[in-house]
């Protein structure tokens, strides 16, 4: 299994969100580390492609990331997976909806 490659994009739209204003080489090497844990986790539990640049490309699964760093930046993910459950579980549904119409149209 291959790393995720975190995209500069991403990098910089998580640090936006994060009001991470400064540049730290130290600070961008432990978000991506935190991103890449980020997409494991949501693409294990939603369905979502394993990449960044899947996530950059779905507004909800994006959303999902950013908060998913917030907590783990607190060290709390696990209760990211108690306040987020019902988000993670819409997206999972609209994933297999949109995997199920792929697979009747071909």
């Amino acid at each position: 299994m291959s790393a995720i490659e975190i995209t500069e994009e991403l990098l910089q739209e998580a640090k936006n969100y994060l009001d991470i204003t400064w540049q730290d080489d130290a600070t961008d090497e432990k978000l991506k580390g935190q991103l890449r844990r980020g997409i494991t986790y949501l693409s294990d539990k939603t369905g979502v492609e394993r990449s960044a640049p899947a996530f950059l490309g779905d507004d909800r699964a994006l959303g999902l990331l950013f908060n998913y760093l917030m907590y783990d930046r607190a060290g709390m993910t696990d209760e990211f997976t108690v306040t987020y459950s019902p988000e993670i579980n819409s997206l999972r549904r609209k994933k297999e909806v949109a995997r199920y119409e792929a697979q009747t149209k071909s």
